[in-house]
């Protein structure tokens, strides 16, 4: 019911927080904040807050709001209703612990996931954009399925206090995006643009998807013929490998894995390129392509040998295959640029891309 909870005091920090399920940034409480100063006095702050995506529900007690954040709706007195249990808790947790009404000075942070004084001889700022591609192709080349899990790695060194915003030449592609808790998920709301003070070091900046609905292309196909004939010791296995024309980038770490069907005893093959592994226990076939080159396709192809008697394969196997393709988003997302104010030294600044395949599935 209660996705997460932030306790703030009378001079607006946000000194407590909790969070069920994802975490949400603390800029959902801008919202609050908002009403806040729009209010006469603290009573008047409206307890039900409207927002895009969330409904904030609060209850003001011992000079702290209990703001809890909704996602779905829900009857708000039962909301409010455990907020006052929350609070008679912690009324009880002071009264046994002495705890006075203030806390000592210094010990909050206003940006708790930054520390202070951070000097860099050379300040820099890096950003990996991952993409993973899940697919399924039908025997045909048909996409069935299709959808991208993406994430924003960050390696951050930077002195002081920077304030960075980081924009995209077309955001509104992602779907479902996490933020780390230093975004400010107001500007993102409004502007779809990346603002925030990062924390110092490597951390995770987002991760989204990005549907099928948005018409993910799918950056290489498979071309195969495994048959099995009635009555017969052997079958037959020729696939290619190829990338799509309109890439423009290289595909490379390529692997095909194969479950064959448990007749098979052994396979005859031979590889244009790469080399390949058949285990006769486990019935699984490797291929290790390697880099893809368009003007030479990969082929692997050769005799199946099934058990003598055995009835022919009910189906045929699937395709598994893995890849990797260096600067270039799959999601055709691409940062824009990168700007920092608060500081005014000029830092270095770097974008790196790469797609790879998740649970890649070509059936035949």
């Amino acid at each position: 019911m209660i996705h997460s909870l932030f306790l703030i005091n009378c001079s607006g920090d946000i000194f407590l927080e909790k969070h069920w399920k994802s975490v949400v940034s603390q800029s959902v409480c801008d919202y609050f904040f908002e009403a806040q100063e729009k209010a006469v006095d603290v009573e008047n702050v409206p307890p039900v807050i409207s927002t895009p995506h969330h409904y904030l529900i609060s209850i003001y007690r011992d000079k702290i709001f209990f703001v809890s954040v909704i996602q779905t709706e829900v009857p708000p007195l039962f909301v409010i209703e455990f907020l006052h249990r929350v609070a008679d808790t912690f009324q009880v947790c002071r009264r046994s612990s002495n705890v006075g009404d203030t806390l000592p000075t210094g010990q909050l942070s206003n940006i708790p996931w930054r520390r202070a004084g951070v000097k860099y001889t050379n300040n820099e700022a890096y950003f990996d954009v991952i993409e993973e591609i899940d697919a399924i192709i039908d025997k045909s080349g048909s996409t069935v399925f299709a959808e991208i899990q993406g994430v924003i790695d960050s390696c951050i060194k930077l002195s002081g206090m920077p304030d960075l915003s980081l924009s995209f030449m077309n955001p509104r592609l992602l779907d479902d995006v996490s933020f780390h808790p230093c975004i400010r998920f107001k500007r993102w709301e409004s502007e779809r643009v990346l603002s925030f003070i990062p924390p110092d070091g490597n951390f995770r900046l987002i991760s989204y998807r990005v549907s099928s609905q948005n018409l993910v292309a799918i950056p290489v196909y498979v071309k195969h013929l495994i048959s099995f004939k009635e009555n017969s010791s052997s079958g037959r296995f020729d696939v290619t490998i190829g990338p799509k024309q309109n890439m423009g980038k290289t595909v490379e770490g390529v692997v095909m894995t194969v479950h064959m069907p448990k007749a098979v005893l052994n396979m005859n093959l031979t590889a244009t390129q790469g080399s390949y592994t058949f285990d006769p226990v486990t019935k699984v076939l490797t291929w290790d392509v390697g880099k893809i080159t368009p003007q030479k396709l990969p082929n692997l192809k050769g005799i199946v040998n099934l058990q003598s008697g055995a009835p022919k394969p009910e189906e045929n196997p699937s395709l598994n295959i893995q890849f990797k393709i260096q600067q270039l988003a799959i999601s055709g997302l691409k940062v824009n640029r990168l700007d920092m104010y608060g500081e005014k030294y000029k830092p270095f600044k770097g974008v790196k891309y790469i797609t790879k395949a998740g649970k890649f599935q070509v059936r035949t």
